[in-house]
């Protein structure tokens, strides 16, 4: 497995070095004239990331630079957009009209479908928007995560069936374990066509499932990931979550 992991004492210390980051990625694309596909996630985690991010474009030189980024989704709860459980409605509040950003770059998962329709119309719409493809599938320059407490990442679950493990759509619906169970989410091939993939871990009950999915083997389902994709992970859950330390 080819991973960077980079540990935090804070959750808060966590958000706030990814913002930079992320930042300074917008801003270098934003510099060149490119555009910056960006794939968001849910969690109490990426809440605290859109609130770090927001305050940092109070600069408005940083602000700007959003204009060139185009904004997916890793996956989506099959509920209406102005549900309390919406992905998407949770950064349009704390991150896309904070930031002002457009509704044209904007492209959210339409969860109020019926879900095997959303999740064709999401994978149409990630080919039109992408900016190339990797191994015949949508490329996009940066992928953001989080990890739950069974491993999870996006909404690929522990004790998926093979079609969806081997699945080569950029979408899938999957019915998971967690409330509200229909989701729309990437695939593992998906995932790893993404240019860069950050895992932000974060929150109580997660120490062990980090470890298994670092130790080798799939595991879990962020142990399936890193079997076929180097990912950056951020983690404040600990310091030796290493295999092997």
């Amino acid at each position: 497995m080819d991973y960077e992991l980079i540990a935090f004492e804070t959750p808060a210390a966590l958000a706030e070095e990814v913002a930079s980051r992320l930042t300074r990625h917008v801003q270098a694309a934003a510099a060149r004239g490119d555009s910056f596909r960006l794939a968001l996630s849910g969690g109490r985690i990426s809440n605290d990331l859109f609130r770090a991010l927001a305050a940092m474009a109070a600069d408005a030189g940083v602000r700007n630079a959003w204009r060139c980024v185009e904004l997916f989704w890793a996956d989506e709860r099959c509920v209406p957009p102005d549900h309390p459980d919406s992905n998407y409605r949770t950064a349009l509040e704390l991150l896309i009209v904070p930031l002002g950003i457009a509704p044209s770059q904007v492209h959210r998962l339409e969860g109020e479908l019926e879900p095997a329709e959303a999740a064709r119309r999401a994978s149409a719409m990630l080919r039109a928007g992408a900016s190339g493809t990797k191994d015949g599938l949508p490329e996009l320059d940066l992928i953001l995560l989080g990890m739950g407490e069974d491993g999870h990442v996006a909404s690929l679950f522990p004790g998926a069936d093979s079609a969806v493990v081997a699945s080569r759509s950029p979408f899938l619906d999957v019915v998971g374990p967690k409330p509200p169970p229909r989701r729309v989410t990437m695939s593992y091939a998906q995932l790893a066509a993404g240019n860069e993939v950050w895992v932000l871990v974060s929150g109580q009950g997660k120490e062990i499932a980090l470890r298994n999915s670092l130790r080798g083997g799939a595991i879990t389902p962020l142990g399936a990931l890193l079997q076929t994709k180097p990912c950056t992970i951020f983690t404040s859950v600990g310091h030796d979550e290493r295999a092997g330390s």
